[in-house]
């Protein structure tokens, strides 16, 4: 059977449009030392993703999208899908640096996908010999995958199924045929009955989903009448991040251990390794924006995606099931531990708050808007004059394998993320965890952030101070055992 787009995956295709555009790559540089003859050749590279693309419809389907889209698009086979058109490759230019680097990788995500075959491609580029911390050989290969076909989690999945356990070939994943079909053009008749039925219902599917849910926003309504101060939201201050986005991106990045950031977490009873990530964000951006003269004296807001899969096996469907939740990022308190330990209290209180009420009702409500109706809604809140100020930025913290992974027998050494931006939100980081590391991933626009290399300083800094106040820490525990 025909697989029609859920309400959430056609909210990031009805939002592409202007400078927004909502696709995501992932960057893997990969070691071919352990490679049999320590060289893997680009031929090599489109062979092994040709052999594992049965691993997920994401690679074979293309949109099959409705006149002035009265419904959701469906996903149909692509019949004139060639493997070659999606993978190409490209030489660093001179010095070849991680510099250089930075302005391919944030060059080729300005580009626009092309939306009349499946949504991915990858990009393969050598020569980065010189960038430090890399292995002499290595190549990196730039995935990009529109966000209507998959979500951080659904997307790790499809990555991992790509790569294998070993410089043997083992599968990471065992490669199995999708259980999603994918399926023929609908005919008229279907595309019409669906649409016509999914119209004139929506509004009672909508009201019976209030109904439902009464319950639960008369629960928070009350609690909140009960504890005024703590569900009260500081307003969302203007900044650099909030300004309308060209189609030009800037990228950085900065890696650290989990180890270190375990570490960090001992400073406050109770944290976790996604508010030591949130404290690290906090810091840079307390630094980058006193630098510009620009820190406003409320906190910041982050838009933080959270993964809204509970079963076993839902990783491997493709598509987006993600909620979200606003942080505040404490930028307002100068001390960093006491910064770590506003965002711990704030963060414990909204897993099962704010969190938990307001996203589940936007996302079971957004089911059940019309497509037509969803897609100028989404047009209108992502133009330059009417994005509304929902958030100062994004911070999307995704957990990845804790093994090394091998892509024909070339080890997996860094891995980075870019994110979408759009129109008043002109900032993402994603901190990808990998093999014991974490990398912070700074996307953003020409404009916003044309230092984004300071930006990236700002990380590394705002790092060094909560790990330096672990480590003293750590030595004032060590000493007074000993004198015990």
């Amino acid at each position: 059977m025909t697989q029609q787009l859920g309400a959430q995956d056609a909210q990031f295709l009805y939002l592409q449009g202007g400078s927004t555009m909502t696709h995501v790559m992932g960057v893997y540089i990969y070691d071919p030392s352990t490679a049999p003859g320590g060289k893997v050749r680009f031929k090599d590279i489109v062979r092994h993703i040709d052999n594992r693309s049965h691993t997920s419809p994401v690679f074979r389907r293309k949109l099959f999208r409705l006149p002035l889209d009265i419904d959701h698009p469906y996903w149909v086979e692509d019949p004139d899908f060639h493997i070659e058109e999606h993978i190409t490759h490209v030489r660093l230019p001179e010095p070849g640096d991680w510099r250089q680097f930075c302005i391919q990788v944030a060059r080729h995500f300005s580009r626009r996908m092309d939306m009349n075959r499946p949504l991915w491609d990858v990009y393969v580029v050598e020569g980065l010999d010189r960038i430090d911390g890399v292995a002499p050989g290595s190549y990196a290969l730039l995935h990009r995958i529109h966000h209507a076909a998959i979500d951080g989690v659904s997307g790790a999945h499809v990555f991992a199924a790509l790569n294998d356990a070993d410089a043997q070939g083992t599968p990471a994943l065992v490669p199995k045929t999708s259980g999603v079909e994918v399926g023929e053009p609908p005919s008229l008749f279907t595309v019409a009955t669906r649409a016509m039925f999914a119209n004139m219902t929506s509004p009672m599917r909508m009201m019976n989903t209030l109904v439902r849910l009464t319950p639960a926003i008369a629960s928070a309504v009350q609690k909140s009448v009960m504890d005024v101060q703590h569900w009260s939201r500081p307003s969302i201050p203007p900044t650099r991040f909030n300004a309308p986005v060209s189609p030009y991106r800037m990228f950085d990045a900065a890696m650290f251990t989990l180890k270190e950031l375990s570490a960090i977490r001992t400073l406050v009873e109770g944290s976790t390794i996604n508010d030591v990530v949130l404290a690290i964000c906090s810091g840079a951006l307390r630094k980058y924006l006193s630098k510009h003269k620009e820190l406003p004296d409320d906190t910041l807001i982050a838009v933080a995606p959270i993964n809204a899969r509970r079963k076993a096996g839902e990783a491997e469907v493709p598509g987006n099931n993600i909620t979200a939740m606003s942080v505040e990022l404490a930028t307002n308190v100068a001390d960093p531990v006491a910064r770590l330990k506003a965002i711990r209290d704030f963060t414990s209180d909204a897993k099962e708050a704010k969190a938990g009420i307001s996203a589940r009702v936007l996302t079971d409500l957004t089911q059940h808007i019309p497509g037509a109706t969803m897609a100028g809604v989404a047009r209108l809140l992502t133009s330059e004059r009417f994005a509304p100020r929902q958030a100062n930025l994004f911070i999307s913290n995704v957990p990845g394998p804790q093994i090394p992974l091998y892509m024909n027998g070339a080890r997996l050494t860094h891995q980075f993320g870019l994110g979408p931006l759009a129109n008043n939100m002109g900032l993402f980081i994603a901190a990808l965890s990998y093999n014991g590391t974490i990398s912070f991933s700074v996307t953003s626009e020409r404009k916003i952030m044309p230092d984004v290399d300071f930006f990236r300083r700002c990380i590394e800094e705002a790092f060094g101070e909560l790990f330096k106040a672990a480590s003293a820490k750590a030595s004032k525990v060590a000493k007074k055992k000993r004198a015990s």
